[in-house]
């Protein structure tokens, strides 16, 4: 997600890093409250495959069976000062939405938009206006609000019996963890660094401490708050760890943690998300002021995401009483010289 108007602009000489969280909160809902009535095939779902707040909306759309219902464009990695491009796809323009730049759709809903141009968003198709970046409401919505679309054996990723504590759980997980690897990586001074770099740590240990016993963060399902963490921790290793200098630890010498993301990422709709390619060239190439060489690493060898975690142990039933979602869809695939398996370093 880029945070600022221009690349390479990410630190604040002395200053902590503050996340500008102001997004476009407009709501698509069965009742349509807001303007903008839950739909098939009216709204399409702008990601990047790099950007961990999109990867969150990439799972949960899977996981749910949603590909029918919402469409979805995928950017490129990298970005300039004009933002997010489709220069993935033929003649650099998306296919349905007609456009070069994600910016077009924030645009056409306001010309004079004044925040960041942020991935994942919800676009209306027929006015090619950006509905909503909020991507923490955006995967809960797409659980709670679009339920006649959910495919046959969609899992509740939400259960409502359980959302105090998984809201809870995820609020301290983005704060210290999701956000706590910027804080670290965009700090302004050795200070906040220092304090970013202890509370990502210290929750780290905390959510070792409690994923020691379970197999999933709340309950015996997955739910939203472990797509949340996943999205941090498939990431850790390949650029958090050496680039945001989150580096007491890399993710595999937390041999609790280590063991939950392997379990996750080999289980259907998260692992096959992962493009690491386009994760280490975001990162490496649009962080100019923290890379000024813009040079993308070799390494770290990520095939070892492949190896058995050993976490069915713990029991747990990972879709409830559901079923894992098909096979990815026909041009939904990830590279395959982008993946663990492809990436030794």
């Amino acid at each position: 997600m880029t945070e600022h108007s221009t690349a390479g602009a990410y630190v604040t000489q002395g200053s902590e890093f503050v996340r500008d969280q102001n997004y476009l909160t407009t709501r698509i809902t069965v009742d349509g409250a807001e303007g903008w009535p839950v739909e098939a095939g009216r709204y399409r779902l702008v990601v990047s495959r790099a950007c961990p707040w999109a990867n969150r909306a990439i799972i949960v759309r899977r996981l749910l069976g949603l590909e029918d219902a919402i469409s979805m464009g995928v950017c490129g990695p990298t970005h300039d000062v004009r933002s997010w491009t489709f220069d993935l796809d033929p003649g650099g323009v998306d296919p349905v939405l007609g456009i070069p730049r994600i910016q077009d759709a924030y645009f056409a809903r306001d010309p004079q938009y004044p925040r960041g141009i942020t991935v994942p968003a919800l676009v209306d198709v027929p006015t090619g206006q950006v509905v909503t970046n909020d991507y923490a409401q955006m995967t809960l919505d797409l659980s709670t609000q679009w339920t006649a679309y959910h495919r046959a054996g969609a899992p509740d990723l939400y259960p409502e019996p359980l959302r105090d504590e998984i809201d809870q759980v995820a609020r301290a997980v983005f704060t210290d963890v999701n956000n706590g690897v910027y804080r670290c990586g965009f700090a302004g001074s050795q200070e906040s660094y220092d304090r970013a770099h202890r509370r990502l740590f210290g929750r780290l240990d905390w959510l070792s401490e409690r994923l020691s016993g379970q197999r999933y963060l709340v309950g015996d399902t997955i739910t939203e708050a472990d797509i949340r963490l996943f999205t941090t921790l498939v990431r850790f290793d390949a650029v958090y760890h050496g680039h945001f200098k989150c580096n007491r630890s890399k993710l595999t010498e937390m041999p609790v943690l280590w063991a939950y993301a392997r379990d996750l990422f080999q289980t259907p709709g998260f692992g096959d998300t992962i493009d690491f390619d386009h994760i280490k060239r975001h990162y490496y190439v649009v962080h100019e002021d923290i890379n000024p060489t813009r040079i993308v690493p070799a390494g770290p060898d990520l095939s070892g995401w492949l190896t058995p975690h050993g976490r069915e142990v713990l029991g747990g039933r990972p879709f409830g009483d559901g079923t894992p979602p098909g096979p990815v869809r026909e041009g939904e695939q990830v590279d395959p010289a982008h993946t663990a398996s492809a990436m030794r370093g």
